[in-house]
């Protein structure tokens, strides 16, 4: 660790980007202004800390929760509904009868408001 004595407005420097500037002093209390780029997090030791712990606690919760949800994980409504009407719609159907065209689907109805002229 490096020891460092400094006044009231003094500054220093860690690498380029980084400056450490005394504000004031009063009693036991130094204030410190610190210059750096957004992209480098600037954070109280306690505040630091406390991050890190959130983070590895998510990290563990999600490994094992995602293979326990995926496991529970069922298709929604609509993905049930449209897997049951293409069985539906292929029950019963041989390859021959595709190739004599048996699997022409229906017209689509139109849209509620659009009249066909035809």
């Amino acid at each position: 660790m490096l020891v460092l004595s400094r006044q009231r407005d003094e500054t220093i420097m860690i690498g380029d980007d980084i400056e450490i500037t005394v504000v004031d002093i009063r009693g036991d209390k130094v204030r410190l202004g610190i210059t750096a780029p957004t992209r480098i997090a600037v954070h109280r030791k306690e505040v630091y800390d406390a991050i890190t712990r959130e983070n590895e606690q998510a990290a563990k919760i999600a490994g094992g929760a995602i293979e326990e949800i995926a496991q529970k994980v069922r298709p929604g409504p609509a993905r049930s509904a449209a897997r049951a009407q293409a069985s539906r719609l292929t029950a019963g159907r041989s390859d021959s009868d595709c190739k004599n065209g048996a699997h022409q689907a229906e017209p689509k109805p139109q849209p509620p408001g659009i009249r066909s002229t035809g």
